[in-house]
């Protein structure tokens, strides 16, 4: 269907001044079927190729670049659980700018003017808060919480439920995990999951490891290349593998 008639059948509301490529995909029906119409505020834009998923709202200026997809249903097994494919609201703010190949599951929130970097994955239920740059290459897993002016670098992994509060900062590479004991469809046990914690400023350098349930202190400074296996206190200067406290963070 095109733009004209997506919004003859009420399924794309389009405000004026906005700019959509004839090549953009708009698919308002999930994978049970549901109808979801899409919202386009005035001045947003969708470049070609860009996929657009039922239930997606692009709030005012919000930009889509070519061969991203916005609200994709999640399907498939994850964890003890099956996705079937099911769509719902998924919401770019004001001025937000999802980059080239960029890939936002459905039940995602993107505050505004926040920037998510080429070929990033943002799964279900994450919440992402204003202005922050989530780099290329980046993988932020299901139900993670990202405060106001988080910079993500590239090629970082944020596991599932991962806490990030307002200004933190993760080097390039970072890893996060969320499972000591790696049970996977043991019919038997279920996995125990506890994700880590990065407080409010706390910066996290190049290449560190972050293990499960383990909490990043407001205003800390882990060293690059660090392998943290226990909280860190809030203002400590902290590197090593295993991570131990060397001083205060300057």
């Amino acid at each position: 269907m095109t733009v004209s008639e997506l919004d003859r059948a009420g399924l794309l509301c389009a405000e004026e001044n906005v700019q959509i490529s004839r090549f953009a995909v708009f698919l308002p029906v999930d994978e049970l079927g549901t109808v979801r119409p899409i919202v386009v505020r005035r001045g947003a834009t969708i470049a070609a190729f860009a996929v657009v998923h039922g239930g997606a709202v692009l709030a005012e200026r919000a930009r889509v670049e070519e061969h991203a997809v916005i609200g994709k249903p999640e399907h498939g097994y994850a964890v003890g659980r099956t996705y079937p494919g099911a769509g719902a609201s998924t919401v770019l703010g004001t001025a937000a700018v999802i980059r080239c190949g960029a890939v936002i599951y459905a039940n995602v929130e993107v505050g505004a003017d926040t920037v998510i970097g080429h070929g990033s994955l943002l799964r279900t239920g994450v919440r992402v808060g204003a202005d922050c740059v989530l780099g290329h290459h980046l993988c932020v897993e299901r139900e993670t919480r990202i405060g106001a002016a988080v910079r993500c670098s590239p090629g970082s992994h944020l596991t599932s439920s991962t806490w990030l509060a307002d200004r933190v900062f993760l080097g390039a590479g970072v890893r996060t995990i969320n499972d000591k004991t790696l049970i996977w469809r043991d019919p038997h046990r279920e996995p125990r999951l506890v994700a880590p914690r990065f407080d409010t400023g706390a910066k996290v350098g190049t290449g560190s490891v972050i293990l499960a349930g383990v909490t990043i202190g407001a205003q800390a400074l882990v060293g690059a290349g660090s392998l943290v296996t226990r909280d860190i206190p809030p203002g400590a200067l902290a590197y090593g593998q295993p991570a131990r406290v060397h001083g205060e963070a300057p």
